[in-house]
């Protein structure tokens, strides 16, 4: 079962680029520019869990510092990014969201205002395939926050898929489709502490 459910997430992201111009690999230069560009954004997102289970949804990116996942049926669940905080509000709890310091998590790194790829000990790597130019990177003051491998198409520049390794070593994998940069994107998507009084009563 796991592996067609791998094998169903290689094929989304194979799907993904296909088409896609073959590019040179990306500078980091460049995709600081993109990521410092990019504003807002909203589009559908399928998520590889690390259980192996896939889940879908819609992302909203509001940058700097924002960002939220609204998981579909039947998770439902809610993870809100603004205000300097991470919440996951859990549909099955009644004990408001799990709440974590959005700077701790690799997110942060790419919800920054200012984001600087060629700042010293950021990036542990970059590979390119000819088409996609995948950037690993994580906070170089405290590396044992995890880091966030980063794939991106060119011509245009777009971030197509992320892979987030936290402080204990589990990955989510999160690839992109439909998403849509620039628009209006309402900042109340990401009031913690709205969603939270709206749940409670």
């Amino acid at each position: 079962m796991k592996k067609r459910i791998l094998s169903s997430v290689a094929a989304i992201g194979l799907a993904l680029c296909a088409g896609a111009a073959s590019a040179q690999e990306l500078s980091l230069a460049q995709i600081s520019q993109y990521l410092n560009g990019l504003q807002t954004a909203q589009g559908g997102f399928t998520q590889l869990n690390q259980d192996g289970t896939l889940s879908t949804g819609t992302i909203y990116i509001k940058r700097p510092g924002r960002i939220r996942f609204d998981y579909a049926a039947p998770d439902n669940t809610l993870v809100i990014g603004g205000g300097g905080s991470l919440a996951i509000f859990d549909p099955r709890s009644n004990a408001g969201p799990e709440r974590y310091p959005l700077n701790q998590t690799p997110l942060g790194l790419i919800l920054r205002e200012n984001v600087n790829l060629e700042q010293a000990d950021m990036v542990t790597g970059v590979t390119s395939d000819g088409t996609t130019t995948t950037v690993t990177a994580q906070d170089p003051d405290h590396p044992e926050y995890g880091s966030i491998q980063l794939v991106f198409t060119g011509n245009p520049i777009e971030l197509r898929q992320w892979i987030v390794t936290d402080d204990v070593g589990g990955q989510t994998t999160v690839i992109m489709n439909d998403m849509v940069a620039g628009g209006r994107v309402r900042d109340i998507l990401f009031n913690i502490q709205a969603e939270t009084r709206n749940r409670s009563n």
